[in-house]
């Protein structure tokens, strides 16, 4: 048997998680969580997301291939990574100039980077899509 007490004043499942699921929630605006509503703190998740990650695979790419990214390719893979993301895209190549990306979309992360004009066959394997930018 469990040791859960059932308080009898309680007359519907409303007041019972009221009471011991959030208990303060009186003092806050509804649709709130600490006091920040849901379109501030999915501002803040998508913005805190929205720095991409090279894995140390990808770097140690960029820097054997001397790969130099510009501001302006950049964010053009930025802006790829985040179409990917917009069509639901799990693992994406992203092509930007000349230069070939495999990002892990939900990770934010670059997995691997190559110069188009290395590779004799161009294929790219376990991809989910394709963002050309």
């Amino acid at each position: 048997m469990s040791n859960i007490k059932i308080n009898p004043n309680f007359t519907s499942i409303e007041q019972v998680a009221g009471t011991y699921l959030n208990p303060t929630s009186a003092s806050k605006p509804q649709g709130t969580l600490n006091g920040a509503s849901f379109e501030e703190i999915f501002k803040q998740k998508m913005e805190a997301g929205s720095e991409l990650k090279f894995s140390k695979h990808a770097s140690q790419r960029l820097d054997d291939r001397n790969i130099k990214l510009s501001e302006e390719q950049s964010l053009r893979l930025e802006e790829g990574v985040q179409k990917a993301s917009a069509k639901g895209i799990t693992d994406s190549l992203v092509l930007v100039d000349t230069l070939a990306f495999i990002v892990n979309v939900p990770n934010q992360t670059v997995v691997t980077a190559m110069d188009q004009t290395e590779s004799d066959e161009n294929i790219f394997t376990n991809i989910d899509g394709a963002v050309i930018v």
